[in-house]
């Protein structure tokens, strides 16, 4: 199993570490917070251990598939079935149904992950997908993103007005709640992110665009660093530093 190369300070979860997380701290009032006036009816999805190569023996042959969780009665159950899985990452589903299960929006966001960055130290993507460390990221390009998505930030500020950070594990995500965004087409969202990579912004288009739905879920554990998603205010941005924020760190991994 290739292990990729983090900052000091992150590694991967065990699963022991992954089900005391999500048994003593995940705290599910804030995940109901964050969905309030976003969405009603939210799918949710885990992903075992595709990259970690970590899971429950009993799912190995599922270890790199997405797992959806869509039936559910209450948060509750979401996290019993997490605790089940106990997955490496876990996601919910930016689409909007209504109460047939027709989709009728979707969240606009946009993802900005470092090793898309090209580092003076470890240069372009393509050059550590040859080394085999297409995931792997440093300080350096942690604080590279960091500026990317301030600028980013201010760009989309011009058009919209409901706009969040959230600190994904890795790099940054920004979501934009304004009503028209959510009703932007797929040609819209395409146009927009060709748009702004056109202008040299950092973002994968595939997710701004609306082909991948799945977006990390806040207050989750991203178990290829042991760190928390959490929502980052903007005016913070610059100086947080997730390696030892104490906002971010699970308990299993301080002292």
């Amino acid at each position: 199993m290739v292990r990729y190369h983090l900052p000091k300070g992150m590694r991967y979860s065990t699963l022991d570490e992954r089900e005391k997380f999500y048994r003593d701290e995940f705290e599910l009032e804030r995940v109901r917070r964050w969905f309030e006036g976003r969405m009603k009816k939210v799918i949710f999805a885990v992903v075992i251990g595709r990259h970690t190569r970590i899971y429950p023996k009993k799912y190995e042959e599922d270890a790199s598939t997405t797992i959806i969780i869509e039936r559910y009665g209450d948060l509750e159950e979401v996290r019993d079935w997490i605790l089940e899985f106990m997955p490496e990452s876990a996601y919910y589903d930016r689409n909007i149904y209504d109460e047939k299960g027709n989709i009728t929006g979707q969240e606009l966001a946009f993802d900005l992950d470092p090793e898309n960055l090209t580092c003076p130290i470890h240069g372009t993507l393509t050059d550590k997908m040859r080394r085999h460390q297409g995931l792997s990221f440093c300080k350096l390009e942690l604080q590279m993103v960091k500026d990317e998505t301030i600028k980013l930030y201010e760009e989309l500020k011009k058009t919209f007005s409901s706009i969040e950070i959230v600190y994904s594990g890795r790099g940054l995500h920004i979501h934009v709640s304004d009503e028209r965004a959510f009703k932007m087409s797929y040609k819209e969202r395409r146009r927009l992110a060709r748009y702004l990579k056109g202008k040299g912004y950092l973002i994968d288009e595939w997710v701004t665009s609306g082909g991948m739905r799945l977006i990390r879920l806040p207050y989750s554990l991203h178990g290829m660093v042991s760190r928390i998603v959490i929502p980052i205010g903007i005016d913070e941005l610059k100086s947080f530093n997730p390696i030892e924020d104490q906002r971010c760190i699970p308990k299993f991994m301080k002292p």
